[in-house]
């Protein structure tokens, strides 16, 4: 080293913060006994009795992803976040035109439906569907999943 040459200090590399784990919606959390595969069936036997439902999610106000019967080639967690997002729509045109809380929302393109139903203040069903589904049918059938599934929410 030369009397010119000058030691430039080391950069340390900073970790990156981690974010914490999710968490379930206020209302599930402490309940480590949640009645998943009672869960799960619900979620199969939607799919089972309409015919076109590729799958559904039980999932949080928050978009985390509480159960689900999705097959491969689905995002189940994306659905979470997508029945969230839907969930966050209808709540506000629910409040600006006064009509009350959210109850259902259903999206139609090209290929397909999503449907989103409240179970409770805290979760939401979505329902994946063809676009030869009987949309008519799988409003008749998925409240009373709904509201089958809260019941088990608020039992655990």
């Amino acid at each position: 080293m030369t009397m010119g040459d000058t030691i430039l200090p080391r950069r340390t590399a900073r970790r990156p913060e981690v974010p914490p784990p999710p968490r379930l919606p206020p209302s599930l959390a402490g309940n480590p006994g949640l009645p998943y595969p009672a869960i799960g069936t619900e979620l199969a036997d939607l799919r089972l009795q309409i015919p076109g439902v590729q799958g559904s999610v039980l999932g949080g106000v928050d978009g985390l992803l509480i159960a689900h019967d999705v097959p491969t080639g689905l995002d189940p967690d994306d659905l979470a976040a997508m029945a969230a997002t839907t969930f966050g729509l209808g709540r506000q045109v629910g409040v600006r035109l006064r009509q009350g809380e959210f109850q259902q929302s259903t999206v139609r393109n090209a290929g397909g439906y999503l449907s989103v139903y409240a179970v409770s203040s805290q979760a939401l069903l979505a329902v994946v569907g063809h676009d030869a589904i009987n949309v008519a049918r799988l409003h008749l059938h998925a409240p009373p999943v709904a509201a089958r599934i809260a019941a088990l929410l608020a039992g655990s």
